[in-house]
């Protein structure tokens, strides 16, 4: 298993792209691996609509990452967006390492992502999402609990970073109890989420 460690998250705000002219012939065929399941979106940042979900585990092909950002472009299953590279491994001298930590040693190339009239824009808020990503037990809400999540939604807090589970929200995040149940909730970035309230941990996301 990886080990994830605790970055400080930041989000890219802007739309469409141009892939830097000039890539090395070798870099084409670079793959990456998604660490748990991830959100596959039309833009660089958690304010853009998710394309689909890459499960934890697929192989993609990997184009490059925004320079100064943590979002890279990928194909993966037959999907085709930006995902956060603080969640795809990919091989270097026999071992996987975390793509955003190793970006100088992998000689990735830089893509750009050019903003578009009318695209969603959010400031960042400079809060951390996640302390280091673990795996754990996943659990199978009841249809009730989701049903009162989606009703009583409360504000959605924008972070930097991706919505994922077993990532561990900050203090700075108020959270919601939900009644009769063990679990607390919170919208992180349009995303329902349910959290374990010792660890603050992500362990559902409503899609």
């Amino acid at each position: 298993m990886v080990k994830l460690t605790r970055p400080l998250l930041r989000a890219t705000a802007a739309a469409g792209f141009l892939l830097t002219a000039g890539l090395p012939a070798a870099f084409a065929a670079m793959t990456a691996t998604t660490v748990t399941d991830l959100n596959v979106r039309t833009g660089p940042g958690p304010q853009y609509p998710t394309v689909g979900l890459a499960a934890r585990g697929s192989t993609g092909v990997l184009d490059g990452c925004i320079e100064g950002s943590k979002w890279c472009r990928i194909d993966v299953n037959g999907l085709r967006g930006w995902v956060y590279a603080q969640y795809l491994t990919t091989d270097l001298s026999g071992s996987p390492v975390v793509i955003e930590e190793r970006r100088s040693d992998l000689a990735i190339p830089a893509v750009t992502y050019e903003v578009q009239p009318g695209e969603p824009v959010i400031v960042s808020s400079g809060d951390e999402l996640i302390g280091p990503v673990e795996q754990i037990d996943p659990i199978v809400p009841p249809e009730a609990v989701g049903t009162y999540v989606t009703t009583n939604p409360g504000d959605t807090v924008y972070l930097d970073g991706e919505v994922v589970v077993g990532a561990e929200l900050p203090q700075s995040v108020a959270v919601r109890r939900v009644p009769d149940y063990g679990y607390d909730y919170v919208s992180i970035n349009g995303q329902p989420v349910l959290v374990e309230p010792a660890t603050r941990r992500i362990v559902y996301v409503y899609r």
